[in-house]
């Protein structure tokens, strides 16, 4: 399974795509899209059309995109839920089922702790996936979002169809969280 991560933003876009393998996770690409500073609308295309270039080029099977909470400024807040709005947008369209998970539950899958700083993601995301060097923040951040994912449906799987692993015997959902 293909794997893409979105991690949205007004000034960089972030992406990440990981194929799945059972437990084997490997890396295909990373990097950021760009976005020129002016009128929102314009901005809004160049998400959409980024994104839409890494559908063409990298074909995944599912995206995951990260739940945006209140920030101390409303107005940047409404304004990233836009960008956010515009990524889910073009993900939908090209036919992907999107997932969305908090920044607490992408750090607690990717590095252990929920409040993990942006260095300690991007080493986590550089371990796991065997990468020769850092990868940016917002590609970082993108490529978490994915392997999340990845980690999350192996356990809901595996406790779904009662198999009997290690890590997840005597695990259960409870309130849509897995104890």
């Amino acid at each position: 399974m293909r794997i893409l991560g979105i991690d949205p933003g007004l000034r960089t876009t972030g992406f990440g795509v990981i194929d799945v393998d059972g437990t084997r996770l490997s890396y295909v690409a990373g990097g950021v899209i760009r976005i020129a500073s002016g009128p929102l609308p314009p901005r809004l295309k160049t998400i959409h059309d980024g994104i839409g270039e890494v559908l063409r080029q990298y074909e995944p099977h599912c995206a995951v995109v990260e739940i945006v909470f209140v920030n101390v400024n409303p107005q940047s807040t409404l304004l990233l839920g836009q960008a956010r709005g515009a990524a889910i947008t073009t993900l939908v369209a090209g036919g992907l089922p999107v997932h969305e998970y908090t920044a607490l539950q992408i750090k607690q899958a990717v590095v252990g702790y929920g409040r993990a700083a942006k260095p300690q993601v991007q080493a986590m995301v550089q371990r796991l996936l065997r990468l020769p060097g850092l990868p940016s923040t917002d590609a970082a951040d993108a490529l978490a979002c994915a392997i999340c994912h990845a980690n999350a449906g192996a356990l809901t799987a595996a406790i779904d169809a009662r198999t009997p692993l290690t890590a997840t015997r005597g695990a259960r959902m409870r309130r849509g969280r897995i104890r």
